[in-house]
């Protein structure tokens, strides 16, 4: 066993932890306080279904028209201060969003927000796995963690704001500013410094320059990548089954009670935290190319089974294991894309949490369209698809045994 392996994290190393967990508690919670609120925007602004649907639209859009960008500015302010900033511009657009006294000017505010919650998304990402690196172990799925957490956190603030009868500028304003000064103090104790010590950097600039152009096109490069992204979408399309599609099948095509089948949702993402409270040490243990092989299995197994024999009951426990089962799926692959080498600081996040975001984009129309020609209970055979996705591809990623 190395030194490595015994000697304690330096405080430090400890502070930075703590403030990087902070900065992912702050981004799942600040776009989980205008969800509730959906609603009565949709009410007030008096849109239809389809303006709607068009409208919160915006903020994938946003997220994927800003994602390539990230890297560049991760490189450019650092990681967490670009963390940070991209914090407080998302709060801001978020605001804009609930006091938005027309569709247009709450479209251009989701696309805002989405737009600075994808850079937030991968500087954060980026500078957990700085402290990662520093610790020696995995740490990075416990950071997911607690980004379900603060959705949690955030979805119930909203709930009580509105059952405190306050209204959505009194509740945002305060969400806004809550969180913009948690990250802020978050700022002192991030890491200091660039992000050019990532393993994905050469020791030399120069040798960096003339080889990294060379490395991004080959073939290793991109199949490394695709291979990463295809990791990361199956992770994603198994969120978006559970947010878009598990009520809807358990309450219309299993005809369970309205309270029962919120169960479907509830046992993934509660079972997706669980996955990632304990994915560290099964990372550290077994490598992260087994866990995330026996979580494909789990998920495709699990779900399939669900969907062969539909029982309410079973769905649920179905929807479980698929959580469960995706839940190292999207920080594996995001940390693996970060240490490809030859690849600029931020540069391998940030393709594949913008590919990743373009399959949780497509994911729901494709669904649609195959439950239209058959049923639902069809379209979510993505699920176990999915699982055998992540199965299949998860021998790009590397098994490191303590």
């Amino acid at each position: 066993m190395t030194v490595d392996v015994l000697s304690r994290p330096a405080p430090a190393e400890r502070h930075a932890r703590v403030a990087v967990a902070v900065l992912f508690f702050t981004n799942g919670a600040l776009f989980a306080n205008l969800l509730p609120r959906y609603p009565q925007i949709k009410a007030d602004l008096g849109l239809s279904n389809a303006a709607y649907g068009l409208a919160v639209a915006a903020f994938p859009a946003g997220a994927i028209a800003a994602g390539l960008a990230a890297g560049v500015v991760v490189r450019r302010l650092g990681s967490a201060r670009t963390a940070v900033a991209g914090t407080l511009v998302t709060g801001a657009g978020i605001l804009a969003a609930g006091l938005a006294d027309s569709v247009v000017l709450f479209a251009g505010a989701l696309f805002l927000a989405g737009a600075m919650d994808a850079i937030t998304d991968v500087a954060q990402n980026a500078h957990g796995l700085r402290v990662q690196r520093l610790y020696g172990r995995s740490i990075i799925n416990s950071f997911h963690a607690i980004w379900s957490i603060g959705a949690v956190t955030g979805g119930s603030m909203a709930a009580a704001a509105i059952a405190l009868g306050l209204s959505r500028g009194q509740h945002l304003t305060l969400s806004a500013v809550v969180f913009a000064v948690a990250a802020c103090v978050a700022l002192r104790f991030c890491l200091p410094g660039q992000d050019t010590d990532s393993a994905s950097e050469p020791a030399a600039d120069g040798i960096r320059d003339r080889t990294a152009g060379a490395a991004v096109r080959s073939r290793r490069t991109v199949w490394m990548l695709t291979a990463l992204v295809l990791i990361a979408t199956a992770g994603t399309l198994v969120e978006d089954a559970g947010s878009s599609w598990a009520t809807l099948y358990l309450s219309g095509s299993l005809h369970a009670s309205v309270t029962l089948a919120a169960f479907g949702y509830i046992a993934l993402v509660g079972a997706q935290f669980v996955g990632r409270s304990i994915g560290d040490r099964l990372v550290d243990r077994f490598g992260q190319r087994t866990v995330a092989r026996a979580g494909g299995i789990v998920a495709a197994g699990g779900m399939g089974l669900a969907l062969a024999v539909p029982t309410v009951p079973g769905t649920v426990l179905g929807f479980a294991a698929a959580g469960f089962g995706v839940a190292t799926l999207v920080p594996a692959a995001m940390h693996e894309a970060d240490e490809l080498p030859g690849l600029k600081a931020g540069s391998g996040l940030a393709i594949v949490s913008w590919l990743m975001r373009l399959g949780f984009l497509a994911s729901p129309p494709v669904v649609g369209l195959v439950t239209d020609a058959t049923s639902l209970r069809v379209g979510l055979l993505v699920v176990p698809l999915a699982g055998l996705l992540a199965f299949l591809f998860a021998g790009v990623l590397r098994n490191r045994h303590r």
